[in-house]
């Protein structure tokens, strides 16, 4: 049974091997963590830990955590794989995710990392000056709006607002469509439409008044950001080790609200 495919330049697999691999793959893993767990020495742990992170909470829950972690435990190798879907954590392999409480299924272990913030609606005041200012959720609708595709439905993401008891998703419009957070704010500091982002995302934009909030009464809030994973009985040493370096070192009052439990 032939495994390889070779040429001068590089080495392939086949689809036997590719077969093998997948099959054989994970259990040759758990294998070589086992055998680098036995070699540890007395009180060192040692493991590896997959990560899926959403992009916006980087800065708040993982680049914090990351150096100081590893200067902890070297044996300890870290995976951040960065992903705005709404990730099954068992079924791709991870050990552990963070997002928005209201995206974690309720069966998982969720830690709070960070504290409550709002999402908000921006624009430059070039663009207001020109286009006006949204009074009600329904003016929305009337405005340009750079907006953002879900990537588990392939639907555009309707703005989601709030006031009181009172709920709105907004299915806004525009001519620019983008997944990166990063990029609407900028474009939106271009005057080219409005934006809803994390509101500290843009909390430097806010203070010198490159974007202004738009519809600040309805801005919802959401708990914050929570590392999740499927069970106690399930976590690892050196997942239990993360967890307690994540709440200790996250940024915790993200958004001017306290973190609470």
């Amino acid at each position: 049974m032939v495994l390889l495919t070779r040429t001068t330049r590089s080495v392939s697999l086949t689809d036997a091997g590719r077969r093998l691999m997948e099959s054989a793959g994970p259990a040759l893993g758990q294998t070589l963590a086992a055998l680098s767990e036995v070699s540890a020495r007395p009180g060192e742990t040692v493991g590896r830990i997959r990560l899926s992170v959403p992009r916006v909470a980087v800065p708040y829950v993982i680049a914090p955590v990351v150096s100081p972690f590893r200067a902890r435990h070297p044996r300890v190798e870290l995976e951040v794989v960065i992903d705005d879907r709404f990730v099954d954590i068992v079924e791709e392999g991870y050990d552990a995710g963070v997002r928005l409480s209201e995206a974690i299924e309720r069966d998982m272990v969720q830690v709070r990392l960070t504290g409550a913030f709002r999402l908000v609606v921006v624009g430059a005041p070039s663009y207001l000056a020109r286009h006006g200012t949204p009074q009600r959720p329904e003016d929305l609708l009337r405005h340009e709006c750079i907006t953002f595709r879900a990537q588990t439905t392939g639907t555009l993401y309707a703005w989601e607002l709030e006031r009181g008891r009172r709920n709105w998703r907004v299915p806004v419009r525009g001519g620019v469509v983008t997944n990166d957070s990063p990029l609407r704010v900028s474009l939106a500091e271009q005057g080219l439409g409005l934006a809803y982002v994390v509101e500290p995302v843009v909390a430097e934009q806010l203070r010198e008044g490159r974007l202004v909030r738009v519809l600040e009464a309805y801005a919802p809030t959401v708990p914050g950001f929570f590392l999740y994973y499927p069970s106690r009985a399930q976590r690892s040493p050196a997942l239990r080790l993360f967890v307690d370096a994540a709440k200790e070192l996250a940024v915790h009052e993200i958004g001017g609200l306290p973190r609470g439990p």
